[in-house]
């Protein structure tokens, strides 16, 4: 059984801590986080800035990559790329990297499959296995740093909205933002990351009080209570009255707007009458809400909503003066919707 910890796990105070202890000097916490986050190194032999006897330390001390890209596929038109990730004892995750004109959107993992079963995601259709460690999920980062550097390109946007439900693996993707955040390292603004979350209320009040610049997100789907708990089995126990309750709270005290997630489901949450519901639960509050036609999965068979479905269901939103965007399909060719990949293996 190996002693060695994952490098990426630790904080810049807890590098510093255990180079101290080997008697190095302070300097060189400096020279392996840089290393780690903005010279993107991979393995112990690239830390050329530090002599050869802490290099062989780092090799010797320190797993530097948990994951092993397993499948990368890219859609027809190049502009969604998908990693699957296996992981040391055998399971794997999924990292999405959607390119913009002007960004480049990273959707991270922070849980091997997911506990919460929401109906249309595949990653629920999976059941749960585990949780990741933070410095899991900073490597799907690290990963698509190299292969954007390689492009003269760069993450300029973070979503933690792939496999997992990021408040129910609350620490753990806190400290992977603030690694990512570190203005020493991979020095990415606070603005750029958004945590999606499908209402873990106790945790958005908790995020509520710690009063930074994340984005947060909120995966709604519908207005009502009965749809909802059909859709999203959590809202039996956060239903909407409390939820919303929580996001009032998040905007007065935070001053930030909150985005609300809809996956449109033809048939089912695409109506008049839903629209109309989402208008009058939302009007008072500072908010966003981001239309999403559906991918649809294997467990759940349904289609997306008509084009002019989706057009009446925003025209009603923005009648209650509700800012609204249908965000732009991408990867469909891909599977790019989180847990699609995954849900292949045996």
């Amino acid at each position: 059984m190996t002693d060695k910890k994952f490098i990426l796990d630790l904080s810049y105070e807890d590098i510093f801590q255990i180079l101290a202890s080997w008697g190095e000097q302070d300097y060189r916490a400096d020279q392996i986080w840089k290393g780690l986050y903005s010279s993107l190194w991979l393995t112990a032999s690239e830390f050329t800035t530090i002599s050869n006897t802490l290099r062989e330390k780092l090799h010797n001390e320190f797993f530097l990559s948990h994951l092993s890209p397993l499948k990368k596929v890219v859609s027809q038109d190049g502009f969604t790329t998908k990693t699957l990730f296996g992981l040391p004892e055998g399971v794997a995750i999924e990292a999405v990297l959607m390119e913009y004109e002007n960004r480049q959107t990273l959707c991270i993992s922070t849980q091997v499959g997911c506990s919460l079963g929401c109906k249309f995601c595949a990653t629920g259709q999976m059941g749960f296995k585990r949780n990741l460690s933070s410095g899991e999920i900073i490597e799907q980062v690290l990963y698509y740093a190299r292969l954007l550097r390689d492009k003269g390109e760069k993450v300029t946007n973070i979503v933690y909205m792939g496999m997992g439900e990021p408040f129910l693996n609350f620490d753990a993707t806190m400290n992977s933002y603030s690694n990512l955040n570190n203005p020493n390292g991979f020095n990415l603004g606070a603005r750029r990351f958004t945590i999606s979350t499908v209402g873990i209320i106790p945790k958005i009040l908790e995020f509520t009080e710690e009063r930074n610049q994340i984005n947060l997100a909120i995966s709604l789907h519908a207005a009502d209570n009965q749809l909802r708990s059909s859709l999203l089995p959590i809202n039996k126990k956060y239903p909407l009255e409390q939820l919303l309750e929580a996001c009032h709270k998040y905007v007065s005290h935070t001053g930030r707007r909150i985005t609300f997630e809809w996956a449109l489901i033809q048939g089912i949450n695409d109506s008049n009458n839903q629209a109309d519901k989402l208008g009058r639960l939302l009007k008072n509050l500072n908010c966003h809400v981001n239309l999403i036609p559906l991918n649809p999965t294997e467990g759940f068979p349904r289609e997306k909503s008509k084009p002019n479905q989706v057009k009446d269901f925003k025209r009603i939103l923005e009648r209650y003066n509700i800012p609204c965007t249908v965000r732009v399909r991408r990867g469909i060719d891909i599977q790019a919707g989180c847990g699609q990949l995954a849900s292949e293996l045996p």
